[in-house]
């Protein structure tokens, strides 16, 4: 299985992030809009999940990342995506938890995401995080149009009473938010 790790994105990292986005998504971000995000919104932040290698001659590989804003009291989660054969393994949760620590860390309260209506696995792990159903936005997303789930976690209090996780763990895990 192996094991990963959870890092702050840097701008080097575009070409990779850009690959898996265009793996995940049926209408995905560009180059340029994922390049405004990591070098020039103020709120913006992108984590990293990285594969570390398994013996001498391996190589780390990108396998999933998480692009969120902090604005002011609140986290929106942006965009989330785990490449397909390492999905199921607590990835997806382990970024989503990493921008909630982030977001308490800068003083917010409560987080915000949209996903689309089909995807029942997203769904599962939001709420197994505290996040409810809010409104559903019709006819949101584009190829193919659909609708979107509006979901909050409101105050950012994980159901434990706090977060806790070790990255590089296996666990549940999300397909990509589409």
């Amino acid at each position: 299985m192996g094991e990963w790790s959870i890092e702050p994105a840097t701008v080097e990292s575009l070409p990779d992030i850009l690959e898996i986005e265009e793996a995940c998504f049926s209408a995905p971000w560009t180059r340029k809009m994922l390049q405004a995000e990591l070098s020039g919104n103020p709120f913006a932040h992108f984590l990293l999940a990285k594969q570390l290698p398994q013996g001498e001659s391996g190589s780390v590989s990108l396998v999933g990342y998480l692009c969120f804003w902090v604005v002011f009291e609140e986290v929106r989660l942006m965009n989330l995506a785990v490449v397909e054969s390492m999905r199921h393994k607590g990835i997806a949760r382990a970024l989503v938890m990493q921008a909630l620590e982030t977001g308490l860390a800068q003083g917010a309260v409560k987080a915000l995401l949209e996903v689309r209506a089909s995807n029942q696995a997203a769904h599962g792990l939001y709420r197994s995080l505290g996040f409810c159903n809010v409104t559903t936005r019709p006819n949101y997303y584009t190829n193919p149009i659909e609708d979107a789930l509006l979901m909050e976690l409101n105050p950012i209090v994980p159901k434990t009473g706090r977060f806790t996780h070790e990255f590089g763990r296996g666990g549940e895990g999300i397909r990509s938010l589409q």
